[in-house]
Order: C-alpha cells, then sequence, then structure tokens
C-alpha cells in the first residue's frame, strides 16, 4: 500500500470515529500525476447525493507531462462504495456535529482508493487534551528509550 497523500487537518480537527474505503473514478492523468504524489486533502470533504457519494475539493495537480487534454484540479470525483455501505454512512452523517471527511488517498494493487471517516467536530478543550497526552506519551517514550 502506497500512501499518495494525507489529511492531517481532520485529524486534529475531528475524532474519527469509523472509517471506510471506497473506490474513486479518475480521469487517466489524474492517475499519472497521483503516482507522482501530487495530490492534497486539505479542505476537500465528501457528500451524499441521490445515494451517489461526491468528493469535493480534492486537489490532484495536473500531469507534468499531460498536454491540452489535461484534467481541471479541483473537480468532482464520484467515490464508489456499496448501496449499504452508503445509506448507512448516510444515516449516520445526517446527525447533528457529523461529517464525512477524506482521510487518506492511496494506491492498493495498482488501484487508487481513499479512505473516507465519519467524524465528529472537537471543541477546542478536546484538541488541547489530545495535544498533552501526545506530549506526555512522547516523554515517557523518551525517558524508555535513554533507560535502555
Amino acid at each position: 500500500m502506497k500512501i499518495v497523500c494525507q489529511n492531517r487537518k481532520a485529524f486534529h480537527d475531528y475524532s474519527i470515529e469509523e472509517t471506510l474505503e471506497a473506490g474513486i473514478q479518475l480521469l487517466g492523468t489524474e492517475v499519472k500525476s497521483l503516482r507522482e504524489g501530487k495530490a492534497n486533502l486539505k479542505d476537500s470533504y465528501v457528500l451524499i447525493k441521490n445515494s451517489e457519494v461526491f468528493l469535493f475539493n480534492c486537489h490532484i495537480s495536473p500531469y507534468s507531462h499531460g498536454n491540452i487534454m489535461n484534467h481541471d484540479p479541483l473537480r468532482t470525483r464520484k467515490l464508489l462504495l456499496h448501496r449499504k455501505e452508503i445509506e448507512r454512512m448516510r444515516g449516520k452523517a445526517q446527525q447533528k456535529g457529523y461529517a464525512v471527511l477524506p482521510l487518506k488517498l492511496y494506491f492498493n494493487n495498482s488501484h487508487v482508493k481513499v479512505e473516507i471517516g465519519l467524524a465528529r467536530g472537537k471543541k477546542l478543550y478536546e484538541k488541547r487534551e489530545t495535544i498533552k497526552e501526545r506530549e506526555a506519551k512522547r516523554t515517557i517514550e523518551r525517558a524508555m528509550k535513554s533507560r535502555s
């Protein structure tokens, strides 16, 4: 599994409760650009419309060796999921405070996959708590490493 890009901001601003792997409908030049590692999920989000799932604001840079037929970098892309998965995700995402976000974009056996997650927004004090916990773990690991 080769990870192309991750949405680190999503892990900071949201607590991820459930993840799901989805395929993505791409053009040829988009796949070639992803192989070069030129993608960004920073401000992207997922919407469910008419039993179909779409990825918005995912920036995939134009292919460097492409011609005038290159793709639009911010175009809307369709995600490929089973109907049961879509309906389950729709039911959970309609609750107040929940959102569906892309977390990773990666290659799995030469197919591009997107890991999407059901996320609940964090409050400011929750963000501070996670930072404190992470720093405490680091100091403990450093202490254990220096002892051995």
